[in-house]
């Protein structure tokens, strides 16, 4: 798709809620069109001949066309490093800020050509939707999470809000029931429906499936809109991000959906459902993405950053030039995993590759680290200059305010009023309105919960024979000494200068 093209595909009859009222368009409502056209972007940039190197790879599908190179199976690691870079690529054309981008999906898409058999009786519609996604570079979403109710019960009783299928017909499944989040899930051309928590015990509860968003019984519920509120109280010089950036949450409803059996992926597999998030490539591949766009996004936040310390004075403080190392310390952290994701990759199925899996879980253990650390050193170092602020664009339009404004609230070296408040609006929308605290709500939980994911690189290298090679290299340490001294024949005992060994 282009651009056009794809705002295009999102006027179809899909039932979004927000405020009370069915939303009509998402491609001008206001809360929704500007993510809209900054994701129409992304698609654009296939299309650009100065793009068209980094972000587009010929497919593997036979038709002769072009991807995104995150959507097919990389097979090299120059393939991988591809991957990687085209994924950065659009990263920067939303400044990082849009996690549910179209690539994103790709963790999993890229996966069903090479992991096909894992969906078997299913393996066609995997087959096929590898083809067909990646061929158009469709738009999904997912929701994998069950809602936070009743999270003290075992999915299976919780019947009357989790997914499950309610029937089976010739037709397909009929499936009722809800999941969180789906991110962005309003401007998007399908969900993709799976499972990530405690384990599942019943069929019904065992699916693995996707939908078209405009399939009736398909309903979402919006949170309230950054990008409206945006609009409705200030303006683009005030909320630069939230106004054209804001990927909506949404609580997810099936109410009787059918399902047609061509887009069933699991069904009644109980062990396959569970398998699912560690076997079916995706975890290592939404990691690959998840850090760079992270990398990106931490470049942009350090560009402010150092821009609000010139504009504050602060810049030659010692103090001040500490922290602000350890902000590009931990945006260095982020490109090192992606680069070492990418270049060290795991063997994976007829010579397909998946991003390490040790240095997936890393990311995902010092990204819950990393961001509200950064967050931190910007609300300290840059302290009230993100709310010594005046409220609107307007103010600046108004003749009695406006020689105030450039007299008390310009900035150092130089800086006037209107560019410090422009930078300082960017950075406290990066970390101080919903838009921003949000943002650090959805890095600190962006792959589960805070327990689950260092619980998970413990786990992770047990299965991989890691804590028994740590254990070992210990042992042979231990194995070389006793109470009598060395054991290792090599070294030399301390028998004849030792005070102890030579006491009368």
């Amino acid at each position: 798709m282009t651009g056009d093209e794809y705002v295009e595909s999102l006027r179809d009859d899909r039932e979004v809620w927000i405020y009370g009222e069915r939303v009509a368009d998402v491609t001008t409502h206001p809360a929704f069109r500007n993510s809209v056209r900054m994701t129409a972007r992304l698609y654009d940039a296939l299309h650009d001949p100065a793009r068209r190197d980094v972000v587009t790879a010929p497919t593997d599908t036979g038709n002769g066309g072009v991807t995104h190179p995150f959507f097919r199976a990389p097979h090299s690691v120059e393939d991988m490093v591809a991957d990687r870079d085209a994924i950065a690529a659009w990263a920067r054309l939303t400044y990082g800020w849009m996690g549910r981008s179209p690539d994103y999906k790709a963790s999993f898409l890229g996966t069903l050509g090479a992991n096909s058999d894992f969906y078997d009786p299913y393996q066609e519609n995997a087959k096929r939707w590898y083809r067909e996604s990646q061929e158009k570079v469709l738009y999904w979403n997912h929701a994998i999470i069950n809602p936070p109710v009743d999270r003290n019960l075992p999915p299976d009783e919780v019947g009357d809000v989790f997914m499950k299928v309610e029937k089976e017909t010739d037709a397909g499944l009929i499936v009722s029931g809800a999941k969180v989040v789906a991110t962005g899930s309003a401007i998007t051309n399908y969900n993709f429906i799976a499972h990530y928590g405690l384990p599942i015990r019943k069929k019904e509860f065992a699916l693995i499936c996707t939908v078209p968003m405009s399939a009736p019984g398909v309903k979402l519920i919006c949170r309230a809109s950054y990008s409206q509120q945006a609009a409705v109280m200030g303006s683009p010089f005030d909320y630069p991000l939230s106004s054209r950036l804001d990927e909506n949450d949404t609580i997810f409803i099936f109410d009787k959906v059918l399902v047609p059996w061509e887009n069933v992926f699991v069904y009644g597999d109980i062990e396959k459902i569970n398998d699912f998030f560690p076997q079916s490539g995706f975890l290592p591949r939404f990691a690959l993405h998840g850090c760079t766009r992270l990398a990106v996004k931490l470049d942009f936040i350090a560009g402010l950053l150092l821009k609000a310390l010139e504009a504050t004075g602060t810049k030659d403080f010692r103090g001040v030039q500490t922290r602000a190392g350890e902000v590009i310390g931990w945006r260095n952290v982020f490109w090192a995993l992606s680069d070492a994701l990418a270049r060290t990759p795991d063997e994976w199925k007829d010579g397909a590759l998946l991003p390490k899996l040790e240095y997936a879980f890393t990311y995902r253990m010092f990204m819950m680290q990393g961001y509200p650390r950064v967050k931190e050193i910007i609300q300290q170092d840059v302290s009230s200059g993100l709310i010594y602020l005046n409220s609107h664009a307007i103010d600046f339009k108004t003749p009695e305010v406006r020689p105030y404004l450039d007299r008390y609230v310009r900035g150092s070296n130089g800086i006037d009023a209107v560019d410090r408040v422009k930078l300082m609006k960017a950075l406290w929308d990066s970390v101080g309105t919903e838009f921003g605290g949000r943002h650090e709500l959805y890095e600190r939980n962006y792959s589960g919960n805070h327990e689950g994911v260092r619980a998970e690189l413990l786990f992770t290298a047990e299965a991989m024979g890691t804590t028994a090679q740590m254990k070992g290299l210990a042992e042979a340490c231990l194995a070389e000494y006793d109470l009598d001294g060395w054991t290792a024949p090599d070294l030399i005992g301390n028998d004849d200068v030792s005070i102890f060994a030579n006491r009368r």
